[in-house]
Formats: C-alpha cells, structure tokens, sequence
C-alpha cells in the first residue's frame, strides 16, 4: 500500500523564493559584465589576455566545480554548502566590485564561479527534497528554469542600466542584498538534507573532473570564434582522456564521487542526454542573435539587451503550461517532443529571417526559447525524481555540467557553421580582417576611402553573416527534430516514479553487490 507525499505548504514556497534569488544572481553574472568591461578597461587597464580572463573565468570555474560540489552538498548537507557559498559569492562581489587591479578582479571572478558552483546544484537539490509531491514539485521546477534562463537575458539589461547610472562596481554590488537575505531566511525555512550513508568522499576524482571538463569546454568556447585552431582540438582531445579516465574512477571507487548508480535510475540518463541537447539548442542560437542585433540592425548594446527581454513573455508561461499538461495527463514523452518540435520551429523561422527582420528574429527567439524550456523542465524534474533523494546534488551538479557542455557545443558547433557561410559569402578581395568577423568587416568598412565602398563591403558582410546564421538556423533545426524522435521513442512509458519507490530503488542500489 503506497500512500501520497505530503504536499508543500506556504513555507515550502516561501523557501523557494528565496531560493530563486541567489539562482537568478548566479546566471546573471554570466552576462553581467557586458556593458561594464568599457569602464573596466578605462580603470583596470586589462592587457587583451587578462580582459578575456575576466570574461570566462566564472564559467570555466562554474563548470569545472560543478559535480565536486553536487556530491559534496550530498555529503556535508545541501544548506550547509549553499550558505557557505553565499558567503564566498557575497565576500567575492564585494572584493570584485572595489578591485583596483585586472588581477584581482580576476581572482573575485574565479571565487565567485566556486560561489556558484556551490549554489546552483545545491538549490535543486533542495527543490528535490523540498517538492515530494510529484505535480508540486513539477510546478517547482518549471519556476526554476523559468529564471535560470530569464537570468541571462537580464544580466546585460541590468549591468547597462547599473553601468549608465553607477560605476561599473555596482553590478557586483547587487548581489550583496540577495546573499544576506539568503544567510538571514535559508536557516529558518530551508530544510537540511544530506546522504545518511555518503562513505568516504574521493579526493582523486576532484582534479580528474575539473581536467575532463575545463579542456573540453575552453576548447568548445574558442572554436566559433578562432575556428579550429590546432590548440583547441588538442584541448578538446585532452578533456576527453581525462574523462575517459574520470569514468573509469567512478566505476572502480568504493566510494565514487558520481555514482554509477544514477545512470540506472529509471528515465534518468534518455534525460540527461535530451536536456544536454535542448542547452545545445538555447545557446546555439545566442551566438547569432546578440550578433545580429548589434552589427546587422544596428543597435546599440543596450537597445539589443532591451529588445532581447521581449521573448520572455513566451518563456515565462511555457514551463508552467508543460507542467500541467503532464498533470493532468498528457504523456510526458510527447510533451517533451512537443517542445523540441516547437524549438526546432524557432529555428525554422530564424532561418527566414533577412538583413531587416527585428519582428521574425524575436518572434524566432522566444518560440525557441519557450520550446526548450517546456523540454528543459520537464527533464529536469524526470531526472531528478528518477535519483534516489540522498543523491540528489550529485544528479543536479550532472544536469548542470550537461548543460555547460551542451551550451558550449551548440556555439561551437553551429558557430562554425555560421561563420564557415560567412567567410564563403565575404567578397574574396576583402581585407583579412573582413574575411574573419562581421566585427571586422563593419571596423574595415568604417576606415576605407570613400563612402561607397564602405558601404558597399558593410552591406556584403551583412548580408553573408544573415546567410551563416539561416544555414546554422537550419542545421540546429534539424538537430532538434532529431532530439525530438529521440524523444519520442526513448521516454515513452517511463513515469515519475512515487517517492517510495525511488527510495526503494535507492536503498538496492547501495546495498547492490556491485557496491555502486
């Protein structure tokens, strides 16, 4: 006899509030400073190397701590890890804020990427363990998607409005109100929840992550934008050893970092694989849209992030939408299709879209966006209900890292795409400079002797950039209705399992021969 979880009540969802908080702040930094680096540059004096640097750090730190800190909060308690990273992210934007060298910026924006990646595997873990009716928890983490994408978007917007009318500090500074709360209100509504039975924590498989996975991602991140360069694939390659050997440790260790038994939880892996390719799919397009908002129409950095808010709208209801769906019936693998199909959509009409297209360009990115969140979510909570709870970080730390590397293929793959029309589209006596970048041939356009030819080169660039970016359109639709057959026939049949069940299946697992 199986009997209901019991249902969340008004502290639950409070507690979820205020988990939103630091989750929003964590996918704002990593747009944040594209409106502040002008300033940065003015006061800091960054050599090209270190203004790079101060861009990617955070997200090479983020991805490569990921699944260290998904199995620890499993280990020394979900809360515990989450308020000592908004300890460390509160203490790093105060030092990055009032920074008086690149270097030191540079080390704020390395602590706060082990911040974050303290906080955002360990605020799902706690929707997992917060949630245990399956319909709320659902709604739950519709709600967290929702925000972690509305995040990025809005981390440009708010860094120019910040930077407009402050110093380019105070975009760190914001992030000290939300961190205190969290330290004020997580203790009172946050429940504490960790493994009974975590065994010893595996010291070897900490470097061996970070080694799998900041190669592949570095390389993947450099590839659109310097092609394939010798030291990017040999990058890429040496990841990829290293998480051959990471694999090999979890599969031997008495005591692995990342279970092997997660991948046998019911549903849990066809998910994993699907939302690393619907991330593949939301950042794919990125590459291209900020682009062609600046460069193609013309608009300033602001205008474009502005602009970039209305496919919101979309994104803000579909999560929601999906989880009813599946409420009240509907078969989650369809749904899930569905959304991909609706993406692949998205796709399709940016793939129309011309030199002079604002209306079809967001039109295309808010069906795609709203499609892969309906995916995104729905994934997300198949995964994390098919993972025993006392394994709860070190599932969402592998969804997390998934979508690192998703986002990052997608613009490698696609960017390559795009910018291989673009080079082809190019007039063959432009400069080299034009041959490289739209950025280039706009910069070459501006110096050349006589209007005409200025324009002339400008509207030629234009318009073979609008081609890479329709053919890469094409390319990521296709993929999409491929991930949607996938769907379609991998998930069919698989149901979220009642909280019982998946801790029964817990339990086996760890008392399993096997030790895994």
């Amino acid at each position: 006899m199986t009997t209901n979880p019991p249902r969340a009540g008004r502290r639950e969802w409070t507690a979820l509030a205020v988990l939103m908080l630091p989750l929003l702040l964590v996918s704002m930094d990593v747009s944040v400073l594209y409106f502040a680096i002008p300033q940065i540059s003015a006061d800091l004096d960054p050599s090209g190397t270190q203004q790079l640097w101060i861009f990617d750090i955070y997200g090479f730190v983020l991805a490569g701590l990921l699944m260290t800190m998904g199995a620890l909060g499993d280990r020394v308690g979900r809360r515990r890890l989450l308020l000592l990273g908004a300890v460390a992210f509160g203490a790093a934007s105060l030092l990055a804020a009032y920074a008086h060298s690149a270097e030191t910026l540079i080390a704020a924006r390395a602590v706060l990427g082990i911040g974050g990646a303290t906080l955002m595997p360990s605020t799902m873990a706690l929707v997992r363990t917060m949630f245990t009716d399956p319909a709320q928890r659902a709604k739950a983490i519709g709600l967290w998607s929702g925000v972690m994408t509305a995040g990025i978007a809005l981390g440009s917007v708010m860094s120019g409005v910040l930077v407009e009318h402050f110093w380019w500090g105070s975009v760190f500074l914001v992030n000290l109100p939300a961190m205190a709360l969290l330290l004020i209100l997580g203790p009172v509504l946050l429940p504490e929840s960790k493994n009974p039975s975590p065994g010893r924590f595996d010291l070897l498989s900490v470097p061996l992550s970070m080694a799998a996975v900041l190669p592949v991602v570095y390389g993947l991140k450099e590839l659109p934008s310097e092609g394939w360069n010798v030291r990017y694939v040999v990058s890429i390659t040496v990841g990829l050893l290293f998480a051959a050997l990471f694999v090999h440790r979890q599969r031997t260790s008495a005591s692995p970092m990342i279970s092997p038994a997660l991948f046998r939880g019911h549903g849990f892996t066809p998910a994993l694989v699907l939302n690393t390719l619907s991330a593949f799919g939301m950042m794919g397009s990125a590459y291209f849209t900020t682009q062609y908002l600046q460069s193609v129409l013309g608009k300033s950095a602001l205008e474009a992030a502005l602009w970039s808010l209305l496919p919101s709208v979309l994104i803000g209801a579909a999560a929601p939408v999906a989880a009813r769906l599946v409420q009240r019936g509907a078969e989650r693998a369809y749904v899930v299709t569905a959304g991909f199909v609706i993406a692949a959509g998205g796709y399709g009409l940016l793939a129309l879209a011309g030199t002079d297209s604002l209306w079809l360009l967001l039109a295309a990115c808010g069906v795609l966006a709203a499609g892969l969140v309906v995916v995104m979510s729905l994934l997300t909570d198949l995964a994390l209900s098919s993972a025993p709870v006392e394994k709860a970080g070190a599932a969402s730390s592998l969804l997390e890292t998934g979508t690192e590397f998703g986002g990052a293929l997608g613009m490698a793959a696609l960017g390559s795409i795009g910018t291989a029309l673009y080079r082809h589209g190019v007039p063959s006596d432009a400069p080299a400079p034009a041959e490289e970048t739209l950025g280039g041939a706009l910069a070459v356009a501006a110096e050349l002797p006589g209007r005409a030819a200025g324009d002339a080169l400008a509207t030629a660039a234009r318009e073979a950039f609008t081609d890479g970016m329709q053919g890469a359109a094409i390319a990521g639709a296709l993929l999409l209705l491929g991930a949607a057959v996938s769907a379609a026939l991998g998930l069919r049949h698989i149901r979220v399992r009642p909280e019982a069940e998946t801790a029964n299946a817990g339990q086996a697992d760890q008392l399993s021969p096997s030790g895994v």
